[in-house]
């Protein structure tokens, strides 16, 4: 579990023209990201669009992340869902293909209860044995996992390792931790969170912006980890505009434009997502210019 700490880079799902899996540009990304330094592959995730990718389309896209990976580093498979058998099966199968852990978003759209959200995740992780790190995207979900909930299941469930955060709200965080314990995985799924959330004893990061600053992203951690604060505080304001911009429309559409201008992928989305208008697309690659990546 040491292992699991660092850049986590979320994917994306690269797509053909006609909307089909481009298994050979996925994997290139991959050879590109652990080249780069990234400290471990996440696939499954928002960025990775997987809610509109089929239940067989989602356990191919685990099954090539973990053959391309070879073990260099951590795996972490997106395996949540608002359907508790799907997402079952999904965990079931990550833990078949020997993943470092899963992650299981908050079940979206139906609102649970806290209590609901706790018999959920005790279910989930009382069937597989795999280390589980609970997503908490309050923004896509519409509903918030509490400190309290998520010490409880860190309390009761020996394999609830870690939480990736995507809540703006810093003082829930550090709720989190507290109640959690330090040793509990925290991180941050917000972009211009990743540095002050390791500032307080988070574990890494897993930002969408690694899909395009690979090594900057992950030289975040590093400088931290070696206790340079002023070169990691300095990185953080460099990346400032680029995190912006990746959001300034709904992820991953402005990053799957800023990776077909790079020439990494097609920059293709599946509906009902759409690419950028082509004066937003012009002004990505305006930013992306400032950056060398153009």
């Amino acid at each position: 579990m040491e292992r699991l700490k660092g850049s986590i880079v979320p994917m994306v799902t690269p797509f053909t023209d006609s909307g089909e899996f481009d298994e050979r540009a996925y994997t290139d990304l991959i050879e590109w990201q652990i080249e780069s330094g990234t400290h471990g592959i996440s696939c499954g995730g928002t960025t990775g669009e997987p809610s509109s990718l089929s239940l067989e389309e989602r356990e191919y896209l685990f099954e090539v992340t973990v053959r391309a990976v070879r073990g260099r580093v951590p795996v972490v498979l997106g395996t949540g869902s608002n359907n508790y058998s799907d997402a079952l099966r999904l965990t079931r199968h990550a833990r078949r293909l020997g993943a470092d852990a899963a992650l299981v978003i908050v079940p979206y759209y139906v609102r649970p209860s806290q209590q609901g959200l706790y018999e959920y995740f005790r279910r989930l992780s009382d069937e597989v044995d795999i280390p589980i790190i609970i997503y908490n995207i309050p923004g896509r979900t519409a509903v918030n996992i509490e400190p309290s909930t998520v010490a409880r299941l860190r309390r009761e469930c020996r394999n609830i390792i870690g939480i990736k955060e995507s809540n703006k709200d810093f003082e829930h965080v550090c709720r989190v931790l507290h109640m959690c314990g330090r040793d509990f995985r925290v991180y941050s799924g917000i972009e211009l969170l990743c540095y002050p959330m390791l500032a307080i004893g988070g574990a890494g990061h897993i930002s969408a912006t690694a899909n395009l600053l690979p090594r900057e992203v992950a030289d975040l951690y590093n400088f931290v980890a070696e206790g340079r604060w002023s070169d990691a505080i300095d990185l953080h304001y460099r990346l400032l505009e680029l995190n912006d911009a990746l959001f300034w429309e709904t992820n991953p559409g402005p990053l799957k434009a800023c990776l077909g201008m790079m020439g990494k992928i097609r920059p293709v989305v599946r509906p009902p997502l759409a690419l950028p208008s082509a004066d937003m697309q012009e002004k990505l690659r305006a930013v992306l210019g400032r950056y060398g990546l153009v």
